[in-house]
């Protein structure tokens, strides 16, 4: 292809029944985005709520590398409407790449726009700075660095461990950045918490329900590093649940409760349902048993990938199946020079994984990969997955689902094209529109 246009124009016209919009959003997602200087924000003093870093880098460069956008934060996720292709609304999670093809800028009447080729493809919409950005704790701390909200304001996103147990080669996943995140937060002396006081999130949490009068916030999430030890003195059952009891029993019933940690034995899952959370994500990240054992080497040496997926569906019994969402990281198995070479094997491989849990009624969903610089994946593999591989899998994904009967999963706001919120792939923009007022969130 002479062009990004015609390979993106090419990929919409063979598959015409994966939504327009999720084309542009998968290729943004899994190379990025620049942003001229006019398109940055002004951090937390701006008007603009800005990129918070909230748990990996997703950028495609470490912070000294992205220039101006490492001391002016561009937005945390920008909207695409209109334009030639007349797109509907759509919630990107903002991934910079200074040398992407795409690039938002302001034109002459400072309007911001998406452009590909130098054309531009799109209206960019930029997320207002939330009142309760504005307000501080009592420790002087913000509630951006203690408690960040991402998908258009829907999540809550509480890394309440900015670090990872699994440490070193041998045992971080190969994709994962969250332990150079912190390092390079850090380093630039920026504000990271690496472990979160659970007074200072419930602190930010009462600022966010005082000031989030709409009640655009809906769901929060708890997650970090996986926990082979201890922290503070608790296992990771423990360490992420005394949280969610303590929001539980400040906040019922005020947001919808998930934790992702790892597939845990079927007394700690009953102790995370014991605490409140409504929805479990126990990441299983890659299908394929042979790039499991690679790319997640900490994993499989603590656990082991039959025995991951058996407590999966273990998982299902306590909390139901429907509120078992693992998450997989689309895209690293086509990663060199371990990963299959076509996008037919990949597609095959990924389907075989989507087939077994759904089978069981789990439904799975995905985060697209960001080959972030300084992960092994990421060195090798600066562009990422092929484009084809990411529509192809919203395609298998909306089929195997339509296979087993399945419909979105809970807590992740409304799906479909135009009414999607979920930021980090496309797989709520490409199924079905439906209310999520209709869906159950406990079964």
């Amino acid at each position: 292809m002479g062009s990004r246009t015609a390979l993106v124009e090419d990929l919409m016209e063979r598959f015409p029944h994966v939504p327009r919009e999720a084309v542009f959003k998968e290729d943004l997602l899994r190379g990025g985005v620049a942003f001229d200087a006019s398109a940055l924000s002004d951090n937390e003093s701006g008007e603009v709520k800005p990129k918070s870093y909230f748990i990996f880098s997703f950028d495609h460069g470490t912070l000294p590398e992205l220039g101006e956008a490492a001391l002016r934060r561009p937005p945390e996720e920008i909207i695409l409407t209109g334009g030639p292709y007349d797109l509907r609304r759509t919630v990107v999670s903002v991934r910079v790449n200074p040398s992407s093809p795409y690039r938002v800028a302001a034109d002459a009447d400072g309007m911001l726009g998406l452009y590909l080729d130098g054309k531009r493809i799109s209206d960019v919409g930029v997320p207002p700075m939330p009142e309760y950005y504005r307000h501080k704790l009592s420790n002087g701390k913000s509630v951006m660095e203690v408690a960040p909200t991402i998908q258009w304001g829907y999540l809550i996103y509480l890394t309440v461990f900015r670090v990872c147990q699994y440490f070193g080669a041998k045992e971080e996943c190969q994709y994962c950045d969250i332990n150079h995140n912190w390092r390079q937060h850090k380093a630039a002396g920026r504000p990271y918490t690496g472990v979160k006081d659970v007074e200072e999130v419930l602190e930010a949490l009462e600022i966010i329900d005082r000031y989030d009068t709409a009640k655009a916030s809906t769901a929060y999430t708890l997650t970090g590093g996986a926990i082979t030890k201890t922290v503070a003195g608790r296992d990771e059952a423990d360490f992420y649940g005394h949280y969610a009891k303590a929001i539980e029993e400040r906040f019922p019933g005020r947001w919808i409760g998930k934790v992702v940690a790892q597939a845990l034995p079927r007394d700690d899952v009953q102790r995370f349902k014991d605490y409140g959370v409504q929805i479990y994500h126990p990441n299983y990240e890659v299908w394929d048993r042979r790039l499991f054992e690679l790319y997640c080497p900490g994993k499989e040496r603590y656990v082991g990938r039959d025995e991951w997926h058996k407590r999966i569906l273990d998982s299902a019994e306590i909390f139901g199946a429907r509120n078992v969402i693992p998450n997989f990281v689309a895209g690293v198995e086509m990663a060199e020079p371990f990963g299959f070479t076509t996008v037919d094997e990949a597609i095959a491989s990924t389907t075989e994984g989507l087939r077994f849990f759904m089978s069981h009624g789990i439904t799975p969903r995905f985060t697209t990969w960001c080959p972030e610089p300084t992960t092994p994946l990421g060195k090798a593999n600066p562009q990422g997955a092929p484009l084809e591989y990411h529509i192809r899998l919203l395609e298998a994904y909306r089929s195997t689902m339509e296979d087993f009967g399945l419909s979105s999963p809970p807590g992740y706001g409304p799906p479909g094209p135009g009414r999607a919120v979920f930021s980090v792939s496309s797989f709520m923009d490409s199924l079905p529109a439906r209310d999520e007022a209709q869906e159950p969130t406990q079964v």
